[in-house]
C-alpha cells in the first residue's frame, strides 16, 4: 500500500511527495495537554490565599514558670505548669474589617524601657496611649465589640478554673541531632558483625527516581519551632501571687512566653464553617 493512501490521524497533515514529513514523532500523535499550553501562550497562575485561624476568644501572654505537683482536695495528684504574668496583656490596636478586612485584637506584653524598642515601634504604641511592651499578638474574633485601646486584660476576667485552654509556645532547641532521637528511628545490632548501629539506613531508590523525596525525615536541627497543646485545663488561679496553674506540661523552658486562648471546640465557641 503507498503512503499516499494513508488516512490521516489527529492534527497529522496529508502527505505529498511535494512536501516531505521531516517528523514521524509528532505527525501521528493527537495533539496533547503541553502543546495546547504552548499554542495559546498562556500561563496558569494560581492565587494564594493566606488565612489567620480565628480564636474562640481573646486570649492572654504569659511567662512559664516550671513545673510543680498540684494535690486536690481528694488528695489527687496533678502535674501542673506554673505560668506567671508580667505587667502587661494591654490592647494595642482594634483591627476591623472595614479597615484591616479582618476583625482582631492586638494585644501586648511585658514592659521594657524605651531605648529596647525601634521609633517605629514606639509610634505605634503611643499612638495607642500604652506604655513600652515587648510582646505584640494579635487574636482574630468574630466580633470586636467591647475591645478598645489601652484597655487592660485580667487572667482572672476571661478565665476561670476547670476551663480548657491552648497554649502556644517556642520548644526547646535541642540542635542538630540524628533521627533517632529527632524521628525515633530504630537502631542496627550492636553485635554479630554489624557495622550498621545507629546510621540512616536506605533514604530512597537508585536509577527511580533518582533523587530523594522532598519532606523525607532525616538529621537535622530539632526543636526551637511554634507547638500548640490544646485543651488543657486550668486547675488554680491565685491572684496574690499572680500566677496560673495549668494541668500538664507547655512548649519551651521555664521564661519562655506563652500564648494563652480559649480551647476551639467546633460548634460550641466557634462554628462549623
Amino acid at each position: 500500500m503507498p503512503i499516499s493512501t494513508l488516512t490521516p490521524i489527529g492534527n497529522c497533515p496529508t502527505w505529498s511527495p511535494s512536501s516531505p514529513v521531516t517528523s514521524l514523532k509528532c505527525s501521528f500523535l493527537p495533539p496533547t495537554k503541553t502543546s495546547l499550553l504552548f499554542t495559546n501562550n498562556k500561563r496558569r497562575t494560581t492565587t494564594h490565599i493566606v488565612s489567620m485561624s480565628m480564636e474562640a476568644g481573646v486570649g492572654v501572654m504569659g511567662t512559664k514558670l516550671g513545673m510543680m505537683s498540684y494535690f486536690e482536695p481528694n488528695g489527687t495528684v496533678v502535674p501542673v505548669t506554673v505560668v506567671g504574668f508580667r505587667e502587661g496583656n494591654i490592647v494595642t490596636q482594634i483591627k476591623t474589617d472595614a479597615t484591616d478586612g479582618y476583625d482582631a485584637v492586638q494585644v501586648g506584653y511585658r514592659r521594657v524601657r524605651d531605648r529596647k524598642l525601634t521609633k517605629p515601634e514606639m509610634g505605634h504604641l503611643q499612638k495607642a496611649g500604652v506604655i513600652p511592651l515587648r510582646h505584640l499578638q494579635e487574636f482574630r474574633l468574630q466580633s470586636v465589640e467591647g475591645f478598645e485601646a489601652g484597655q487592660k486584660l485580667g487572667f482572672e476576667e476571661l478565665f476561670n478554673e476547670g476551663d480548657l485552654v491552648d497554649v502556644s509556645g517556642t520548644t526547646i532547641g535541642k540542635g542538630f541531632q540524628g533521627g533517632i532521637k529527632r524521628h525515633h528511628f530504630k537502631r542496627g545490632p550492636m553485635t554479630h558483625g554489624s557495622k550498621s548501629h545507629r546510621a540512616l539506613g536506605s533514604i530512597g531508590a537508585g536509577t527511580t527516581p533518582g533523587r530523594v523525596y522532598k519532606g523525607k525525615k532525616m538529621p537535622g536541627r530539632m526543636g526551637g519551632t511554634k507547638r500548640k497543646i490544646r485543651k488543657l485545663k486550668i486547675v488554680k488561679i491565685d491572684n496574690d501571687l499572680r500566677v496560673v496553674m495549668i494541668k500538664g506540661a507547655v512548649p519551651g523552658k521555664p521564661g519562655n512566653l506563652l500564648r494563652i486562648a480559649p480551647a476551639k471546640i467546633v460548634g460550641k465557641n466557634i462554628p462549623k464553617n
